[in-house]
């Protein structure tokens, strides 16, 4: 098998685990690193043994890579991935796709106009713990879907732009539409304790299978605590609850005091590792690139989480509930 030629843009930490699990990999040749520091990106390339840019274009035109993956600040993602795009290169792109919802449909059109391949790192849903919730959701374990609830805190920084909502709950959304369906509707509210913006959010849902939820997200919290992490579906047959997204799975039924519980066991550090959930979705990434088909996670998953924020953002701000599709149909939030 042929090695394919992996270009990163983007030298962070997030950026350092996709270095990292690209690396590992044998049908993998990292070819070239691109960052807004020099120093900082030579000492990326350097430790990968691949070449250093400050320019992508050149990067791109020098490299010619196969694949361009891309971890960015969060509020600078629209023209280091249209350079990527409008050169005619499959990319995979951290989340959020932008804070815009008018980028994200613009990135998604450029894309879409060259048929590239284009994925988004939604790599919680490549957690075991989640992967057995979908299985056990799509069996009918629980029954028909009634309730489901999202919960995710900890440290953060600025929110001016609702940072919490757009660049980590965007997690959530993914997941409960994942395993919930599409959300209707949605209301929120939010709070600035500490003046740095809406850094803690609550918000209540309507699925269009007629469910309902809720999401609870904040920055005023610590990544330190225990269950920094709950995800909750309740059915009419019984209810999945999923801690720390790799920590634990409980399946309970309606009527019994068993409950079916998976943990990662003493050897199994992939299941265990949060950062590995990175290197399931790869596996899945190259599987599909090599074979032609779709990416396992399309970008039109973040244009959909942006969509969803935007909605948000608008029933806080004219302080109602708002349908999914006013937002659509305006083309912004």
């Amino acid at each position: 098998m042929s090695r394919l030629r992996v270009a990163i843009v983007g030298a962070g930490g997030w950026g350092e685990q996709h270095a990292r699990a690209l690396a590992a990999r044998d049908d993998v040749e990292l070819v070239g690193f691109c960052a807004r520091t020099w120093t900082r990106v030579r000492a990326r390339a350097e430790r990968h043994r691949a070449r250093a840019y400050v320019d992508i274009g050149e990067m791109l035109v020098r490299e010619r890579p196969d694949l361009v993956f891309l971890s960015l600040p969060n509020r600078e993602h629209l023209a280091p991935t249209l350079a990527v795009i409008e050169a005619g290169v499959p990319l995979v792109v951290e989340k959020p796709l932008a804070f815009g919802l008018d980028e994200g449909e613009r990135l998604i059109a450029a894309a879409r106009a060259r048929g590239l391949f284009f994925a988004i790192n939604f790599n919680h849903r490549f957690a075991r713990a989640l992967e057995l919730a979908r299985d056990a959701v799509g069996s009918g374990r629980i029954g028909d879907i009634v309730y489901a609830s999202w919960r995710f805190g900890g440290e953060g920084g600025a929110c001016e732009a609702h940072d919490n909502l757009i660049e980590t709950q965007c997690h959530g959304f993914d997941q409960l539409e994942w395993l919930c369906g599409p959300i209707r509707s949605l209301a929120m509210q939010a709070y600035a304790p500490t003046g740095r913006g809406p850094s803690t959010v609550a918000l209540t849902l309507g699925f269009a299978g007629g469910a309902v939820g809720t999401m609870l997200g904040s920055y005023d919290a610590s990544y330190a605590q225990p269950a920094t992490h709950r995800l909750e579906i309740g059915g009419t047959r019984g209810r999945i609850v999923v801690e720390d997204t790799v920590r634990r799975l409980t399946i309970s039924t309606h009527g019994s005091e068993h409950a079916e519980v998976w943990e990662p066991g003493y050897f199994n550090d992939r299941d265990r590792s949060f950062h590995q959930t990175m290197d399931r979705h790869l596996d899945a990434i190259l599987r599909g690139f090599r074979a032609g088909a779709p990416p396992p996670v399309p970008a039109e998953a973040g244009l959909r989480t942006l969509t969803l924020a935007h909605a948000a953002i608008r029933s806080q701000r004219e302080g109602r509930v708002v349908a999914i599709d006013e937002v659509r149909a305006a083309g912004r939030g």
